[in-house]
């Protein structure tokens, strides 16, 4: 199917950076904001900011993934410069510290949190060099995986290619990762005791090898069992089916362009420039997906380089359209 730009409707006003969408049942998004906390967008547009206060030691946060608790609390993954951690923000605005270090060491900047259903916190760190642009290459993988328990913070999965967004299905068996720069969507299994303690990752398997110019970034996964992927620098979004064939659903992007940060990928020298001086049409780097509305079948794009959030109906995409798997936090804002 052809897409027309200008079916784009938008959502939110002036975010700063909002590179993580959620969605809930009662109509809400939740976007990571680069001045320090989670902007709220209510189905009539109304904006709420909360957070924006400075941490001792590190100053003013810098969320990239977030997360939603039943109490209404935020948890966001701070992507510092050097430093990282998961900090939790009150709808009041009050920030607190939640994790700051993994295995008994300061936790490096910090990509993206993760609540699954059985209640289970995952992390991922995308590199442990810094600055982190010095990882952008296909030959590097120190990213890893990290499970919260008992207020701690450990290792599960290690030597990935710059870890970003997870994925963990309903029933709690199985969890999902790209890897950005090796260019990979993961599947592990996940081990646990009867109260999901004790989580191990085992049994790591390649699902999809994504080509030239797919940066993966975003992850979800719709009722049909398919992966939703969506890609920084070229703003594509790809469905995944789950033996790993690939459809690209929308794209945006100039191809000389994109001829150029290939190059300097395969030569080891892709960097900030390449990140943020994308040219396109209209999306300005889509880095997360959420679906929402009634039938979970409108999409949400999370994005880079932007100040505010593209939402489309997925039938502009496939004749038939998605409809995406509630997450854990679908509810959380139904008694509101």
């Amino acid at each position: 199917m052809s897409f027309e730009f200008n079916n784009i409707s938008w959502r939110g006003d002036a975010l700063v950076r909002p590179e993580c969408v959620l969605a809930t049942a009662a109509g809400y998004l939740y976007v990571s904001d680069f001045r320090g906390g989670v902007t709220e967008i209510a189905a009539d547009g109304t904006q709420t900011f909360f957070g924006g206060q400075h941490v001792e030691g590190i100053g003013l946060l810098k969320p990239n993934g977030i997360a939603l608790l039943e109490n209404g609390d935020f948890l966001i993954a701070h992507l510092g410069d050097s430093q990282g951690g998961i900090f939790r923000i009150s709808r009041e605005g009050h920030c607190s510290t939640y994790i700051s270090e993994v295995d008994g060491v300061a936790m490096e900047p910090s990509n993206f949190i993760y609540l699954d259903y059985q209640g289970r916190l995952w992390i991922t760190v995308s590199t442990t060099i810094t600055p982190r642009a010095d990882a952008y290459r296909k030959d590097i993988g120190d990213g890893y995986i990290a499970v919260i328990e008992n207020g701690v913070a450990r290792k599960v999965a290690d030597g990935l290619g710059y870890t970003n967004e997870v994925y963990v299905d309903p029933d709690g068996e199985h969890l999902y990762v790209n890897a950005t720069f090796s260019r990979e969507l993961i599947r592990f299994d996940i081990s646990a005791d009867s109260d999901y303690q004790n989580n191990q990752l085992t049994n790591p398997q390649v699902i999809a090898n994504f080509p030239a110019g797919t940066f993966p970034d975003g992850l979800t996964r719709d009722q049909e069992g398919n992966f939703w992927v969506t890609s920084i620098v070229s703003n594509r979004i790809i469905k995944v089916t789950p033996d790993g064939e690939q459809q690209v659903v929308l794209q945006d992007n100039d191809a000389q362009h994109m001829d150029w940060v290939e190059e300097a990928f395969q030569a080891g020298q892709m960097g900030r420039p390449h990140l943020d001086d994308i040219k396109s049409e209209c999306l300005k780097s889509t880095s997360s997906l959420a679906f929402s509305g009634p039938r979970l079948s409108i999409i949400n794009l999370g994005c880079l380089l932007d100040q505010k959030i593209p939402s489309l109906d997925s039938r502009l995409l496939l004749a038939q359209g998605a409809a995406g798997c509630a997450p854990a936090h679908w509810h959380f804002d139904d008694n509101r």
